[in-house]
């Protein structure tokens, strides 16, 4: 399954072409991110793990998407500018992709084949959108803006965690720790 990941072709958020095999042997946190969110605000600590971890060999890679209540309208440019005064992302992002439903991406095919089933608080979470009267689909489809997957330095998806996981979250920072360790 890891030459599948690392042959998945995304165009950065400048448009150039960027294969995921660019990050083999990095250990990746990939997430789903929008500007219009109420977890938006994840920005802030996403950047802080990318710094802490950075130079360790660890990327944070988002992928924007517009699949929940309209909540990253943005184009490209707009996305970009936003991330970057905003919160000061310096970590790769990529254009605004399909991550759930029809035109999914191949990346978030392959993301919730390997891990179906989200970490964390994924089960009050969907309740709280149902609640609001959103329909959340199966649980092996991204629930929401905001759900995180770890892979390894091999390509393999090995941990998913629940939008409202935060990237400072104990268990995430241990998901990244043990694989960093592993050299």
């Amino acid at each position: 399954m890891a030459n599948d990941l690392y042959g998945i072709s995304a165009k950065r958020i400048d448009g150039s072409e960027a294969k995921l095999g660019d990050y083999k042997g990095e250990v990746l946190l990939i997430v789903n991110v929008a500007s219009k969110c109420g977890l938006t605000p994840q920005y802030a600590d996403l950047e802080k793990v990318y710094e802490t971890y950075h130079g360790k060999g660890f990327e944070v890679l988002g992928f924007p998407a517009n699949e929940f209540a309209g909540q990253e309208p943005g184009s490209n440019g707009e996305i970009a500018q936003f991330c970057e005064t905003k919160f000061g992302v310096k970590f790769p992002m990529f254009e605004k992709i399909v991550v759930k439903g029809e035109g999914q991406h191949p990346l978030y095919g392959l993301l919730t084949k390997a891990q179906p089933k989200a970490a964390g608080d994924g089960a009050a979470f969907r309740t709280r959108l149902e609640g609001y009267g959103i329909k959340t689909g199966s649980e092996d489809e991204i629930l929401w803006n905001f759900e995180k997957f770890v892979v390894n330095r091999n390509g393999e998806i090995i941990a998913r965690f629940a939008p409202s996981t935060t990237p400072d979250d104990p268990a995430l920072v241990k998901a990244i720790e043990t694989e960093l360790a592993k050299g």
